[in-house]
């Protein structure tokens, strides 16, 4: 779909230092992969003569639809930042339809990457499925995020703030225990984030990602070695993402499930999250 440049006044896509600025650090990485996107077409365009049918002529030659949704919106960020042109030609584009996400890993897929994870990805998957949080948030939890029987969550995402049980009249429940022996193991080290390695350091997403990888693919392997290929195909689609709306998926009620997910509302939670189908009785 190319676009003849007509004029001097060319549309200069922002640089990285001006999205930077509205946005936060994670969603500033995906600015920048989305501009590398948009600048082979847009980037000498004639921001006077941009109209819908162009945006539009973009979304339908990308072949991945969803991340069409963001350089969109992105690029008509860029146009509202110029809204002194007058011109808004994002406006009115027709989105493509997104599908959610619909992967569940049940428990023969979590029990197979989960035995060949070593000590600090088997606490971060635990830490995950257990308070339901997203994988940035869950590696920055620390030991004094505590109040008394609470563990305390702030979203990085939404800001929402959530406070978990650790405990109930009975005893610790399982995050709880969890966290108490996380504790425990870190005693030695001054860090106070959960989720260290044997040196002290804290894991980072690159680690996190470093260690799920191996996991995975060894235990895509072994089912392999096993004869299951199908087994193994499932294997290799279960991301750390994932865990989270397992978690959704395996809370009974969805009011409990909305309220650890930190969701306003069930809907969401019911739309987005949940990933097993309703609980049903045979015919006899």
């Amino acid at each position: 779909m190319p676009i003849i440049a007509l004029g001097a006044n060319r549309l200069a896509v922002a640089p990285s230092g001006a999205v930077a600025t509205a946005v936060l650090a994670a969603t500033q990485k995906d600015n920048l992969a989305e501009l590398k996107q948009l600048r082979p077409t847009f980037d000498g365009a004639p921001i006077d003569s941009m109209t819908p049918a162009n945006i539009a002529g973009y979304r339908d030659a990308r072949t991945a639809k969803v991340r069409a949704h963001r350089e969109i919106a992105l690029l008509s960020h860029v146009f509202n930042m110029a809204c002194e042109w007058g011109l808004t030609p994002c406006q009115g584009v027709r989105k493509n339809k997104e599908v959610p996400r619909d992967y569940y890993a049940n428990a023969v897929v979590w029990d197979a990457v989960y035995g060949m994870a070593g000590p600090e990805l088997k606490e971060a998957m635990d830490l995950a499925y257990l308070t339901g949080q997203r994988p940035a948030d869950v590696i920055i939890m620390r030991s004094d995020d505590t109040e008394g029987d609470y563990f305390l969550v702030t979203q990085g995402k939404t800001g929402q703030k959530l406070r978990i049980l650790m405990r109930t009249e009975s005893g610790e429940n399982s995050l709880g225990k969890l966290v108490r022996e996380i504790t425990e193991r870190n005693a030695n080290h001054p860090s106070k984030y959960l989720l260290i390695n044997k040196h002290g350091k804290r894991m980072t997403k690159g680690m996190l990602r470093l260690r799920w990888d191996k996991a995975r693919e060894k235990a895509q392997q072994n089912a392999l070695d096993k004869g299951d290929p199908m087994l193994a195909a499932k294997i290799g689609g279960f991301q750390f993402r994932d865990i989270r709306p397992k978690a959704a998926s395996e809370i009974i009620d969805i009011g409990d499930a909305s309220l650890l997910l930190g969701h306003s509302k069930q809907e969401i939670t019911k739309r987005v999250y949940r990933r097993i189908g309703a609980t049903a009785k045979p015919s006899k």
